[in-house]
């Protein structure tokens, strides 16, 4: 059951098993079908989705099904004698191992039980035939049809006896749980960053912050992969390593942080707790939008639809407008998004094409006024998985752990982290930006 993929293909299929974004921008932009099977060598090799879902190319996959490729794309294999198969993304996912695949597949919509074949069967049984244990725990989590995938690897032979005596150790009992106890709770992931440092906080007496992470959208766009492990691990550090007050911290999460909770903090909350001698610190992770008719910024919020972004999101101009006002000595934005709809932390309304967002040219911000993002105006922001935050948050994070806290020093140390760990990791260009007044220190903690 093996799927062995080479060759060439076309040039759409090959960006996306290089995971080379930029090259899959640029030939969607010009006209590439998006989910054109690729022929190598006589052989179907799929759609450029399913190649990159083979290949584990996470922010491709992300940009793919953003961009609308079809997530239930079948494809047949001549060789196989499939010529009427069905082998979809998640198949191919699964064949290979790529869990964060299958996970961004499943959270799409793609259908979990479906067969490629009588002989191949669907996803569980694929995974589990190939020994992938870690996507076989995930897709049995996600509800995959165990008695399904058994009748098929029962026929399969060797490497299907294989599969079967994986699924039946990763099958845990079912247990009873009654009225008093509780569910426990999946954890996550953990990086050297969610380990506070050991220190005595000086008290910042008059230093307010509002921290928002939004993970999960109610139109069910894309996942913003731990926007909310970023968040709450930034309020920690706020209050346990800056000395922020506890009650001068506004953390928004999920459906915390719709677009009235934005007008309530940004707009109200600060004014009636900043004075003259005050600090601000806000930080957001989770999409940002582009509106294509004006190419304007937004911030998408938990209620944000990015069709009708005018009417849902929350524009940058106005969150700058509102800082503007207020008396603070200074104010720290730090943004872990992007906002030009070309993937990663940035969606787009359906059809429109991404844009290039010149956030310095297009969004004025004070003298007082200190402005970080993840990336430059043409890119995407990514997750950093392995750590279980945002690269440009894990990098803000671990700068702040290592004591660094005037801005201009932290930002030169996260900006070369972030930008080669993109290259390294996602073969990806990612380039945090810094807004600021010019000779002027600005300090997180004093």
């Amino acid at each position: 059951m093996l799927i062995l993929l080479a060759g060439c293909g076309t040039s759409l299929t090959r960006a996306a098993g290089e995971g080379d974004i930029a090259d899959i921008q640029k030939l969607l932009d010009r006209g590439a079908d998006i989910n054109e099977d690729a022929t190598m060598g006589g052989v179907i090799a799929g759609s450029p989705l399913s190649y990159a879902a083979y290949h584990c190319r996470i922010e491709a996959v992300k940009y793919l099904i953003h961009k609308g490729a079809d997530i239930n794309n079948a494809t047949g294999y001549a060789d196989y004698g499939d010529s009427g198969g069905g082998l979809r993304p998640l198949h191919m996912a699964a064949s290979s191992g790529c869990t964060e695949a299958i996970k961004l597949l499943l959270d799409a919509g793609a259908d979990i039980d479906v067969r490629a074949n009588e002989r191949r069967g669907a996803a569980l049984a694929m995974a589990a035939y190939a020994g992938h244990s870690k996507s076989v725990k995930y897709l049995l989590e996600r509800g995959a049809d165990v008695d399904d995938a058994i009748q098929v690897l029962e026929g399969s032979g060797g490497d299907g006896k294989r599969g079967l005596a994986l699924i039946r150790k990763s099958v845990e009992p079912k247990i009873s749980v009654k009225a008093h106890e509780t569910v426990p709770v999946l954890t996550t992931i953990k990086s050297d960053v969610d380990e506070l440092p050991s220190i005595n906080a000086k008290p910042q007496k008059n230093s307010f912050a509002i921290v928002i992470g939004i993970e999960k959208y109610r139109q069910k766009l894309p996942n913003a992969d731990h926007a909310v492990n970023d968040a709450k691990t930034m309020t920690e550090y706020l209050t346990k390593v800056m000395g922020y007050p506890e009650g001068n911290v506004v953390t928004l999460t999920n459906e915390h942080a719709t677009k009235s909770d934005f007008e309530k903090y940004f707009e109200k909350w600060l004014f009636n707790h900043v004075e003259k001698d005050s600090s601000v610190f806000i930080y957001f992770s989770g999409h940002g939008a582009p509106n294509v008719k004006t190419g304007d910024a937004y911030l998408v919020p938990y209620d944000g639809d990015p069709a009708f972004i005018e009417q849902t999101g929350y524009p940058l101009k106005r969150l700058y407008e509102s800082l503007n006002k207020l008396p603070a000595k200074e104010v720290i934005v730090a943004l872990d998004s992007c906002f030009s709809g070309a993937g990663g932390k940035s969606v787009i309304a359906q059809g429109a094409r991404p844009l290039v967002m010149n956030l310095e040219q297009d969004i004025p911000v004070s003298g007082n006024m200190v402005v970080m993002s993840a990336s430059s105006g043409d890119q995407i922001s990514s997750t950093y998985e392995e750590k279980g935050h945002g690269l440009f948050t894990y990098f803000l994070l671990k700068g702040m752990k290592d004591g660094l806290t005037e801005v201009g020093e932290l930002f030169d140390y996260l900006k070369p982290n972030v930008g080669s760990a993109a290259r390294k990791v996602f073969n990806n260009e990612q380039t945090p930006q810094l807004l600021a007044p010019a000779k002027q220190k600005v300090f997180l903690r004093n």
